[in-house]
Order: structure tokens, then C-alpha cells, then sequence
């Protein structure tokens, strides 16, 4: 299946449009909490997996993307 991730872990990040890749986003960061408190290793596996796949495109697409200072080392002291 060419759309697959290389994991197997749903659509290749790169084949979502943005508003799919947003949603997708959203999900996994909505779901996160849950999965390390109960998830078993090969689930917290998949989604850190999923995670950084998704991540990463989101960073590649958006590689100027606007960081609020209060969200540095500098401006956070």
C-alpha cells in the first residue's frame, strides 16, 4: 500500500492534505495522556512512532512557523 506509513501506523504523513494532517495531529495529542498511562509497550511504541511521523511533517511544512517567545529558555526566564 503506497500511502502507508513505513510502520504501517495509517497514512503516510506525507500524502495527508493540511487539514487532514491538522486532525491527525490533534487526535494523537488528544490521546496521548491516555496511552502512557495504560497503553501497553507496543501501543506506546506505535504512537511515539506516529507521533514523530506527523510531527516531523508538520516541521517540514512549516519550517518558519511563527514560536512564541514565551515558549524559549530565553523567554521563559
Amino acid at each position: 500500500m503506497e500511502n502507508a506509513s513505513p510502520r504501517g501506523g495509517g497514512v503516510d504523513p506525507a500524502n495527508l492534505d493540511e487539514p487532514q494532517l491538522l486532525k491527525e495531529l490533534e487526535t494523537i495529542h488528544r490521546t496521548r495522556h491516555e496511552t502512557l498511562l495504560h497503553g501497553s509497550p507496543d501501543a506506546l511504541d506505535a504512537h511515539n512512532s506516529r507521533m514523530a511521523q506527523l510531527e516531523g511533517e508538520y516541521l517540514r511544512r512549516h519550517p518558519r512557523r511563527q514560536v512564541a517567545a514565551s515558549r524559549t529558555r530565553e523567554g521563559a526566564r
